[in-house]
């Protein structure tokens, strides 16, 4: 069935067939001890992630600047603490600034209370480094509690890209079924580059431990992603991370994508928090049968979060 083109292009600005995303997720070796805590004190694993902040971090945002791009950077606040360096030279490159918390945290073991603390405090520590809050958080591991998404608006925070489940943004359901102003822009795996590249041989990463795809096949495969995402007119969120993509010869490979992306005039290619601005003044709320509507009446009558 043919596609119609109106009703693809309506969804974004200035007769724009699709919108594009990039964001980074940098989290030094934060994200590696929270999910496999038997690495502390390993430094030689260690290493494999602290190449990101020693090297991933330039190439990217070299590779950025040559292409004219900005992008989504998600930092849990300890990392920007310690890596103040890094997150100046970010926000002064031009890019978005969001965070994860402030610890790397599995959420699903905190109480609602010790998320709403780790929001703060990584929105904070941005602050002090940017003197900008952020307005932008992702879910560093696990889900959060109900009403966390409530307390996200509360303290300023504009979207979120946390869940999964859609392949355009949607609000974050509010409780009592007010209207929200939350916006989720959704993710996907096989938009990711970990899911290919990240990889340790002891202790294993993943615990699987599969072997590094092929550049060239990871590649023809995000092509191949990206082309349906144009072809319905949809929201492509690219999610990256130093110390995969960064290195000398996957950079080629993002470069490539990049190209191709960029190759088409009416792509929108914008930072989370613009797709937001427009989305929200643009766009209705959910419909009842959207995904999270549904999971939100669940929670409502006393159902499960999982």
């Amino acid at each position: 069935m043919p596609i119609n083109q109106n009703a693809t292009q309506d969804k974004w600005p200035q007769g724009k067939r699709c919108a594009v995303v990039i964001t980074v997720d940098f989290n030094d070796v934060q994200g590696i001890l929270s999910q496999v805590p038997a690495v502390a004190g390993r430094e030689k694993t260690l290493s494999v992630w602290r190449y990101g902040t020693l090297r991933g971090v330039d190439r990217l945002l070299a590779l950025l600047a040559k292409k004219n791009l900005r992008s989504s950077w998600c930092v849990p606040g300890r990392v920007a603490d310690e890596h103040a360096d890094k997150i100046t030279q970010i926000f002064r490159a031009g890019h978005e600034l969001a965070t994860s918390g402030y610890e790397f945290e599995k959420f699903d073991e905190l109480t609602l209370e010790q998320q709403v603390s780790s929001l703060q405090r990584g929105q904070a520590a941005l602050k002090a480094h940017t003197g900008q809050t952020p307005r932008g958080f992702r879910l560093p591991s696990g889900n959060w509690a109900a009403g966390f998404a409530e307390a996200m608006s509360e303290a300023g925070i504009g979207w979120s890209s946390s869940w999964r489940g859609d392949d355009l943004p949607y609000f974050q359901p509010m409780r009592d079924g007010l209207p929200s102003q939350l916006v989720e822009l959704p993710l996907h795996y096989e938009l990711e580059d970990e899911p290919y590249f990240a990889f340790n041989l002891s202790p294993a990463v993943p615990p699987a431990q599969s072997r590094i795809a092929s550049y060239s096949h990871t590649l023809g495969n995000m092509k191949m992603d990206f082309d349906g995402f144009y072809r319905f007119g949809l929201c492509y969120v690219l999610r990256l991370h130093p110390e995969v993509i960064g290195t000398a010869g996957r950079i080629g490979l993002l470069s490539e994508l990049l190209d191709d992306i960029t190759s088409r005039p009416d792509v929108w290619v914008a930072t989370a928090g613009e797709v937001t601005d427009w989305w929200r003044q643009t766009q209705p709320q959910n419909e009842p049968s959207h995904p999270a509507q549904i999971w939100q009446q669940h929670t409502q009558n006393g159902g499960s979060n999982e």
